[in-house]
């Protein structure tokens, strides 16, 4: 089954993941491909250039932590990226302390979220242009978002990820929609008229959002 971010693995995911525990590097692969795109996608636009070092890392702890896991494969998405944003979260810190130490004074830390940091190698074209789009938004929305749309994550799990209440997940993600909803309306009337289509502002962020959200509230 194909989703946005990869490759699920339906109905195998307990086979696989119990195969990857007792060590088996094919079954552990197979978990590799079908989270990774997804993991790099939400890492674009929490850390920019940083991406892959982050999900590397995120990997490398998964492998020690993996016999710890109890859940179901959406689950275990949502358990991949409190892992990847501890990591991110660890990358600025010691980058803010490494600039104090060169410069010799306090250094505001950088925003990771701006828009050139997501611009950074994805292929897919359509894909990169949603997360320099994203990335336009304060970094607290934008995280939202990569986590309601792209890892497909629901409202709870959202909210107990980032420390929020559900009510404010959804009102900042409707909030964040509607932004984005915006900022694409110029584009598209640039567009000749017979190749105009309507573009929802779930679509102006992923052009098949995860099935995960299919049905829900925002």
């Amino acid at each position: 089954m194909v989703e946005r971010g990869g490759v699920s693995l339906g109905p195998r995911f307990d086979e696989v993941l119990s195969a990857a525990v007792g060590g088996d590097r094919l079954c552990f692969a197979e978990l590799w491909r079908a989270h990774h795109p997804m993991l790099v996608r939400y890492l674009r636009v929490v850390c920019g250039e940083s991406a892959e070092d982050v999900a590397s890392d995120t990997w490398v702890k998964a492998i020690g932590a993996l016999g710890s896991f109890r859940g179901d494969e959406h689950g275990f998405r949502g358990w991949l990226v409190v892992i990847a944003r501890n990591q991110a979260r660890d990358l600025q810190r010691r980058d803010s302390r490494r600039r104090e130490v060169l410069t010799g004074e306090p250094v505001e830390q950088s925003r990771a979220w701006g828009a050139d940091s997501a611009d950074l190698a994805i292929e897919n074209g359509s894909t990169a242009a949603a997360l320099r789009l994203v990335a336009t938004l304060p970094p607290e929305q934008a995280e939202l978002v990569m986590l309601r749309v792209v890892v497909g994550l629901d409202v709870a799990e959202v909210a107990r990820i980032t420390g929020r209440t559900p009510g404010s997940v959804r009102v900042a993600v409707h909030r964040a929609l509607k932004t984005l909803a915006r900022r694409v309306a110029p584009c598209l009337s640039q567009q000749p008229v017979t190749s105009r289509q309507p573009v929802s502002s779930r679509q102006a962020v992923t052009q098949s959002e995860p099935e995960t959200l299919g049905g829900r509230d925002v």
